[in-house]
């Protein structure tokens, strides 16, 4: 692979990790304000299995002490592109920044503990629905 297919795969995997990340951290507030609103997509079962998912893997990476495969990833190929980690291009320096604290591990493990909680909370209190009985019953005669 070459040092410009490593940096620009780097970078769509870095855009890939912030989209990944507005997916668990946004979905959060609107599941509250569609609940409260009566919006019905906030309770589709599969949405809500994979945010609950997403979350829970990434609480328990950090419980590991471990890095996010994505991250490991990304530096894996910014290191065959010949980068320095989060140095070089437009896309990297900035999401970098956007996504990647300096900060004490302790305070990650908490942090995703806590997410990963109310996201649990968020489960019970505006619980997912699968598709009523008629509905599957329209559906399998399709």
């Amino acid at each position: 692979m070459s040092a410009t297919t490593a940096g620009l795969l780097a970078d769509a995997l870095l855009l890939l990790h912030l989209a990944i990340v507005l997916f668990v951290v946004g979905l959060l507030p609107l599941v509250l304000a569609g609940a409260a609103r009566g919006w019905r997509w906030v309770r589709h079962r599969g949405l809500r299995i994979t945010h609950l998912g997403m979350m829970v893997f990434i609480a328990g990476q950090a419980w590991f002490g471990r890095l996010c495969p994505l991250t490991v990833w990304e530096q894996q190929l910014r290191q065959a592109a010949g980068q320095n980690a989060y140095t070089d291009s437009f896309i990297e320096h900035w999401l970098g920044r956007m996504l990647y604290w300096d900060l004490p591990w302790w305070v990650f493990v908490a942090s995703y503990t806590a997410f990963a909680a109310l996201v649990l909370l968020a489960w019970v209190r505006v619980p997912p629905q699968g598709r009523k009985p008629a509905e599957r019953q329209d559906q399998e005669t399709m």
